[in-house]
Order: C-alpha cells, then sequence, then structure tokens
C-alpha cells in the first residue's frame, strides 16, 4: 500500500493548498486510528512541498501535529469508553490481545513516559494510547505528552524531508530507508529492553524460592 500511495502522491501537488493541509491532517489522524494507513509517508510528501515552496513549512507542521493528537486523544477516549475487557476479548487482528496487554504492562510501571515517547515507537502507537484510555490515565497529563510527542516527531521528520531538497523520488527512497532502518533499530532495542526484564524478573523469583 505505502509503495503504491507514494507514486500517487505526486499527482495532487496541483492541488488547492487548503485540499493539501486537509490531506496531512486527516492522514495524520487516521494513522493512530487504523495503523495500516502510512502517515509518515503522506507527512514526507508535505515536506517535500515545502521543500519545493508549494506549501508553508508551519502549516504542515501544524496540520500533521494536530492531526496525530487528535487521532491519538479520539483513540484514548475510545478507550476509556469502552474499557479493557472489549478489546482483550475480541482480540482484534490490527489491536491484538497481547499487544494490549503488553501495553498495560508498560503503563504499569512507567505510565506517562510511555505516551510521551509514544511517536518514536513504532508499530504500537494505537495501543498505546488505548492502554491509556484503558487504564484512565489524567486526561489533560495524556494531553500534554500527545502535544509533546508529535511535535518533535514531527518537527524531525518534516524538517528531514525539507533538507531532502525538491526531488520527489530522491525524498522518497531516502525517507523511506530512514524509516526502516529506525523501525528495526527500535524494535531490536525494544526486543533486548524486554528480554532483559524478562530475564532480571525470573532471577528475582529464583532467588525468592526457599532453598530445598
Amino acid at each position: 500500500m505505502e509503495t503504491t500511495l507514494a507514486d500517487i502522491l505526486p499527482t495532487l501537488a496541483g492541488a488547492s493548498d487548503a485540499l493539501l493541509y486537509l490531506l496531512l491532517f486527516i492522514s495524520a489522524s487516521i494513522e493512530n486510528v487504523f495503523p495500516p494507513v502510512p502517515g509518515d509517508t503522506i507527512t514526507a510528501f508535505g515536506a517535500f512541498l515545502v521543500g519545493t515552496g508549494r506549501l508553508d513549512y508551519s502549516l504542515v507542521y501544524l496540520s500533521t501535529t494536530l492531526g496525530s493528537v487528535l487521532g491519538f486523544v479520539c483513540l484514548v477516549l475510545v478507550g476509556r469508553y469502552l474499557g479493557r475487557e472489549f478489546f482483550i476479548g475480541r482480540d482484534y487482528r490490527h489491536l491484538p490481545a497481547r499487544r494490549i496487554m503488553k501495553a498495560e504492562a508498560w503503563f504499569r510501571r512507567y505510565g506517562y513516559l510511555v505516551v510521551l515517547a509514544n511517536r518514536f515507537l513504532p508499530g504500537i502507537r494505537s495501543v498505546i494510547s488505548l492502554a491509556s484510555g484503558i487504564a484512565r490515565l489524567s486526561l489533560w497529563k495524556v494531553l500534554l505528552c500527545a502535544v509533546a510527542s508529535a511535535s518533535v516527531w514531527n518537527l524531525i521528520w518534516i524538517h528531514t524531508g525539507y533538507l531532502l531538497g525538491d526531488n520527489w523520488e530522491l525524498v522518497k527512497e531516502r525517507m523511506g530507508t530512514i524509516l526502516r532502518n529506525y523501525n528495526t533499530v527500535v524494535i531490536a532495542l525494544m526486543a533486548t529492553a524486554l528480554a532483559v526484564y524478562i530475564v532480571i524478573r525470573l532471577r528475582a523469583a529464583n532467588r525468592r524460592k526457599p532453598d530445598g
């Protein structure tokens, strides 16, 4: 889907400014609600249009950041309203029960720090937003953390695309490579951290067992 979309996006360059900003806003919102939507690719296209002088840097940044925050908060509210059992019991394809339970474990220990880092954690952004709602974290604190996370991520991502210039094929290729490498590194670090955590817990449990 993402490759096809990246090839289609240049055909939208002739659309009105208002429509392009709306597209950036909507894609950033939907990415949180429906993870297969490649929101970062569309944001990269917005950065490319900034590089060509077609769109305004600050408005691209504002539209994508507001969209990201809106999508995140919507899922927080859904999680608060529906509750834990609704998602665990149904085990949705894009929101499997094991991810929800893993996110719950993180929230018991790290709470708002996970929300603050959500934009930098590939594949689990929507799970984090739902889990924060299910855990009934403070909405105001969640909102502030979501704004901070989206603001920093989008600034880095948009500025990177802007610096790559006005050649969409080059921007698409290099930002795609950057995103793949970043996701690989982060997932590897998360897996390592989880493995270390499990080993520490197992050793602690073994030390607590009585001798004999």
